[in-house]
């Protein structure tokens, strides 16, 4: 299982403390934002990565090669160096040919452990597989889902809230045939008139209508997606008790019909 991740973005909304520094390598806890999610993949047996780069990726790649050292494991880099002008369906585009067989896609800004990741890893049942989380209400920026049973219908952010069933957590597992699909959803929507301001979710979306995209119910593990300062706040307050703790073990519920 190879994991890739989308790290180009600088995090423009965690300013000033993004001017010089990727949101990638942000201090959380005393470790880096990525280096805290390829540990938690590396305490799971995964030995491959492949990190999407765009700001400032001398520092992305010092600070990966030391991760990689750390935790003897095998980090590639790919630079886009269209990220400030387009979405991240390029970025996913731009790694197509790392997307060769079983691998999990995973958001850069997401702070996670252990078990989460051991989840992802324990997810299986279809191609392609959404990890989302449910919760009472939903927000403008929540990347919201609608099912029908434990099969995905469709994916985004202007979905009618009435309709909504869960929210998509940044984290996709492709297996099979699910690679091969991927990659030509993502060869098709590049060519479209839109193609370089599309965010990757879109393609998930539209492969949904295709093939079966299934998703594995994370709901009650622990995990944040850093965007704003109190993001940043509550990853860090999060952290400091899973160090604390050492981390735990849950058990991923797969959705059925």
């Amino acid at each position: 299982m190879k994991v890739i991740i989308l790290a180009a973005g600088q995090g423009s909304r965690l300013l000033p403390l993004t001017q010089d520094t990727p949101k990638a390598l942000l201090d959380i806890h005393g470790q880096t934002l990525i280096g805290r999610q390829i540990d938690a993949f590396a305490a799971c047996g995964v030995r491959e990565f492949v990190v999407v780069t765009g700001f400032r990726p001398d520092l992305m790649d010092e600070a990966l090669a030391r991760i990689a050292r750390r935790n003897g494991v095998n980090v590639r880099t790919i630079h886009n160096p269209f990220y400030a002008v387009a979405d991240n369906l390029a970025s996913c585009w731009m790694a197509r040919h790392e997307m060769d067989g079983d691998f999990i896609q995973v958001n850069g800004d997401n702070v996670f452990r252990t078990n989460l990741a051991k989840a992802l890893l324990a997810a299986e049942g279809a191609p392609v597989i959404a990890a989302v989380a449910r919760k009472r209400h939903y927000d403008a920026d929540d990347m919201k889902v609608t099912l029908k049973g434990g099969r995905l219908l469709h994916i985004g952010k202007e979905l009618p809230i009435a309709e909504v069933n869960a929210e998509a957590l940044g984290f996709y597992v492709f297996r099979g045939e699910g690679p091969a699909l991927y990659r030509a959803t993502l060869e098709e929507m590049i060519r479209e008139a839109d193609g370089l301001h599309q965010w990757f979710p879109a393609a998930i979306d539209r492969l949904a209508q295709r093939a079966e995209v299934r998703v594995v119910d994370l709901t009650g593990l622990e995990w944040c997606e850093v965007d704003y300062p109190t993001d940043l706040k509550l990853a860090r307050e999060y952290a400091a008790r899973w160090d604390a703790e050492g981390g735990t073990r849950v058990r991923p519920r797969l959705v059925k019909p």
